[in-house]
C-alpha cells in the first residue's frame, strides 16, 4: 500500500533516506522527516511543509511522541500505577532501501530489572514508505513463559504526540466534534478553576475570550473503538493537518463499544490499545507468573496533510477522512518487516448469516440488519467485551443478515454477537480454528434471545446505550457550547448528574406504563440526590403497572439490561418498598465510570428476575428499582432496557 504524494508538486517522490548520528536517527522522503532519538526510540522531531517540527518544540525531547505504559506489579512488591514512557536501550535498522526504511528501537527485560521496568521485552518500530506524507508505528510486546518474569498487570498502553500549541489549534475527532479548542495555558490555575475532578476546568480568564464560561474535559471527546479510525488537529498557518489514523480494530482491547480518548487539549493526539476506561480493572489484562504473552499493537498511521494556498484549511478533515478509507481498505499493510504480524495471504476469512428467533415477535426467523458479529477468544456468552489480552475480529450483517470477516489471525476463536433491538448476546458453541488462507463458512447461525412469555410492557430500547432515555439540559454555568445544538450529544455536558436532584428535590423518579415516555420521564442515568447538606443518599425509582388477570401458580420474567453501572447496587422489590430483602439485588457491581466521564454507556450487563405470581396483584403494581449505595456522586447506574414477561401458556409457532 502506497500514501498518495502530498499536494506539493508534482514531481517523482525521491527516495526514503535514513541518516544515524550519535543520539539521533532521522528518516526523509522529502515529503517529511521524522527524527527519533538514538536508541530510546522517541519521536522528537516531524519536519513538513516548511515548518520545522510539528511536535511541541516547548517540551522536552521525551514529551514529544512516545510510547508509554501504565503497570502494576501482581507479587506484592507495591509498584502500582506506574507511569512508564518506553525508553530503548537498542537500535536496529530493519530495512532500508529507497521504497522503504524500517528502524527498531527495542528493550529488553531480564530479572535485574524487577520493579524498575514493565516485565515486557518491547521492540517499537517506525517505517516511512516512498511517496508517503506520513509514517508508521507498531510495537510488539512480549512477556516470556519462565518463572523468573515477574506478575504484573497492564493498566494502560498507547501512543502520544504533543503538538505545538502555537499551531495546532483546530481539532477534530467525528464530524460532530470539531471545533477551536481553548490552550493548554487555559487550564492552569490562574486562568481555569478544576470542577469535581481534575480533568474537568471552567474557563474563566482563557487567552482567547470566546472560550470563556466553558467547560473542558478530555472525556468529552472520547470515542467508542468502531467510531475511532481517525482524529487530530489543524494549523492554521502553515495550513497543516496532523491526523492519526488505526486502521484495524484488531489489537484493540474491549470490542467495538470499548471507548477511549484520542484527541484533546494539549493539543495532544493520542493512539490508545489498552485502557480502563468506561469500563474500570475487567478491561486490565492481568498475566501471572511465567505467563507467556505475546502482541502486536498497531501499526497506526500518522498522517500530515496540507492545503493550498485559497484552499480552506478545513477541508483537511475531509482529507483525511478519505486517507483513512485508503488505510483501512489497505489492510493488512504489507511492508512491516515482522514475522509476528501475518500478512494477508497468512489470514483467514469467516461467512455465513445470522438470523434472529423470537416467535413472541415473529412466527419466522427474522434477518439481522447491522448486527455485530465477531471473532474473539473461546470464552463465555458476552466475554469478548472483557478479553484484553487477545486480538478481535468485528464486521456487521447486511440487510439480509449476511456477513463476512476478513483478515483473521490465525488462532481458535468463538463467534460472538449481538442485535440491537434484541436483548442479550450471541455466541456459537463451536470452536473455530483459523488457518492461513481458510475460507470457513458457519452456515445460518440462529440466536434466540432471552424470552420466556409475551410483553406485558417495556421500557427504552435494547441498543446498549442509555442514549433514548431523558438527558437533561446543563447548568448554563457549565457547559459545552459545541454541544448546545447537538442533541445527541447533549450527555456529553459536564454536571448533568447534579440535575437529578434538582428534577427530584425531595421524592424520586415514578415511571407509570401506559402514560410516562421513557425519552422524556426517565432520568438517563439512576445517580445519587445530593441533600442540602451536600452529602448524598441512594434513590428508589417507581415503575407502576396494571394487570388485569394474574395467572396464579405462574412465574413472571423481568429483563434488566444495564448498559452501565459504577459502584452501583440495583435492588428490586415488587409491591412493598420496605420489605427488609429484596426480590432480587445485582450486589455491588461496575467500575465504568460513566456518568463524570461523560458517556452514555460502559459494560453491559442482563438480568433475569423471576417474579411469583403471589407477589402481583390484580390492578396496581410497583417495582421499586433502589440503588443505595451514595458515597460519591457518581456511584449509578444506566439502564438500557427493561421488560416484563408474561408466563408462556401457549405453544408459539
Amino acid at each position: 500500500m502506497w500514501c498518495p504524494i502530498d499536494r506539493l508538486g508534482s514531481m517523482a517522490p525521491i527516495g526514503v533516506r535514513l541518516q544515524i548520528e550519535d543520539g539521533h536517527v532521522v528518516i526523509d522522503n522529502g515529503i517529511l522527516q521524522v527524527t527519533l532519538s538514538n536508541p530510546e526510540g522517541i519521536v522528537t522531531g516531524i519536519r513538513y511543509n516548511g515548518l520545522d517540527n510539528v511536535l511541541e518544540v516547548l517540551n522536552d525531547e521525551s514529551n514529544r511522541g512516545y510510547w508509554d505504559v501504565v503497570w502494576s506489579a501482581l507479587d506484592g512488591s507495591g509498584r502500582t500505577g506506574v507511569f512508564e514512557v518506553i525508553k530503548a536501550t537498542s537500535f536496529k535498522v530493519v530495512v532500508e532501501s529507497e521504497e522503504l526504511v524500517e528502524v527498531s528501537f527495542s528493550r529488553l527485560w531480564d530479572p535485574s530489572l524487577k520493579g524498575k521496568f514493565v516485565p515486557l521485552n518491547i521492540d517499537k518500530r517506525f517505517i516511512l514508505l516512498r511517496g508517503c506524507s506520513g509514517f508508521y508505528t507498531y510495537a510488539i510486546y512480549e512477556h516470556l513463559g519462565s518463572q523468573e518474569w515477574q506478575a504484573f498487570s497492564l493498566g494502560e498502553t498507547r501512543v502520544a504526540f504533543k503538538l505545538r500549541k502555537d499551531k495546532f489549534q483546530y481539532m477534530a475527532v467525528d464530524d460532530d466534534r470539531r471545533r477551536y479548542m481553548p490552550l493548554p495555558d487555559d487550564r492552569q490555575s490562574e486562568r481555569g478553576q478544576p470542577l469535581a475532578y481534575p480533568e474537568a476546568v471552567l474557563l474563566v480568564n482563557p487567552i482567547e475570550p470566546e472560550f470563556k464560561g466553558e467547560v473542558d474535559d478530555k472525556y468529552q471527546y472520547t470515542c467508542e473503538n468502531r467510531n475511532l479510525m481517525v482524529h487530530g488537529w489543524i494549523s492554521n498557518d502553515p495550513s497543516i493537518g496532523f491526523w492519526q489514523i488505526t486502521p484495524s480494530d484488531e489489537f484493540r482491547t474491549g470490542g467495538p463499544l470499548k471507548q477511549n480518548l484520542c484527541s484533546h487539549v494539549g493539543p495532544t493526539c493520542l493512539a490508545v490499545f489498552v485502557g480502563a476506561h468506561y469500563a474500570g480493572d475487567d478491561l486490565v489484562p492481568k498475566f501471572g507468573q511465567g505467563e507467556p504473552w505475546k502482541k502486536v499493537f498497531g501499526p497506526v498511521f500518522i498522517y500530515l496533510n496540507s492545503a493550498m494556498d485559497g484552499q480552506d484549511h478545513l477541508t483537511l478533515w475531509d482529507d483525511a477522512k478519505r486517507q483513512m478509507t485508503v488505510e483501512t481498505s489497505s489492510w493488512p499493510y504489507s511492508f512491516p518487516a515482522c514475522e509476528d504480524f501475518p500478512k494477508s495471504n497468512q489470514r483467514g476469512m469467516v461467512y455465513g448469516k445470522l438470523l434472529v428467533r423470537d416467535r413472541f415477535v415473529d412466527g419466522n426467523d427474522m434477518p439481522t440488519n447491522a448486527a455485530h458479529v465477531g471473532l474473539a477468544l473461546p470464552g463465555e456468552i458476552g466475554s469478548w467485551q472483557r478479553e484484553c489480552k487477545d486480538y478481535q475480529f468485528w464486521s456487521k450483517t447486511d440487510e439480509n443478515g449476511v456477513f463476512c470477516i476478513n483478515n483473521i489471525r490465525t488462532g481458535n476463536y468463538n463467534v460472538y454477537a449481538w442485535v440491537c433491538g434484541f436483548l442479550g448476546d450471541y455466541r456459537n458453541d463451536s470452536v473455530i480454528t483459523i488457518t492461513p488462507g481458510c475460507n470457513f463458512d458457519v452456515g445460518t447461525l440462529v440466536y434466540e434471545p432471552p424470552r420466556n412469555g409475551p410483553t406485558l410492557w417495556e421500557i427504552g430500547i435494547p441498543d446498549r446505550s442509555a442514549a433514548e432515555f431523558y438527558v437533561p439540559d446543563p447548568n448554563p454555568l457549565f457547559v459545552n457550547k459545541l454541544f448546545l445544538d447537538q442533541p445527541q450529544n447533549k450527555f456529553r455536558q459536564y454536571g448533568l448528574w447534579e440535575r437529578y436532584g434538582e428534577l427530584y428535590p425531595q421524592g424520586d423518579l415514578v415511571y407509570t406504563i401506559g402514560e410516562s415516555d421513557y425519552s422524556k420521564d426517565w432520568f438517563y442515568a439512576q445517580v445519587p440526590r445530593k441533600k442540602e447538606d451536600n452529602s448524598y443518599e441512594g434513590t428508589t425509582w417507581q415503575i407502576k403497572f396494571k394487570l388485569e388477570i394474574v395467572q396464579q401458580t405462574s412465574t413472571y420474567k423481568l429483563r434488566i439490561a444495564l448498559a452501565g453501572a459504577s459502584l452501583a447496587e440495583l435492588q428490586v422489590r415488587v409491591n412493598d418498598r420496605n420489605k427488609p430483602r429484596p426480590l432480587f439485588t445485582t450486589g455491588l457491581i461496575g467500575r465504568d465510570n460513566a456518568v463524570p466521564r461523560h458517556g452514555i454507556h460502559g459494560l453491559y450487563w442482563l438480568y433475569s428476575v423471576d417474579v411469583s405470581s403471589s407477589l402481583l396483584l390484580e390492578g396496581d403494581n410497583t417495582f421499586y428499582f433502589t440503588q443505595p449505595r451514595s458515597q460519591s456522586p457518581f456511584q449509578s447506574i444506566m439502564y438500557d432496557y427493561i421488560r416484563l414477561e408474561g408466563p408462556n401458556t401457549e405453544t408459539v409457532v
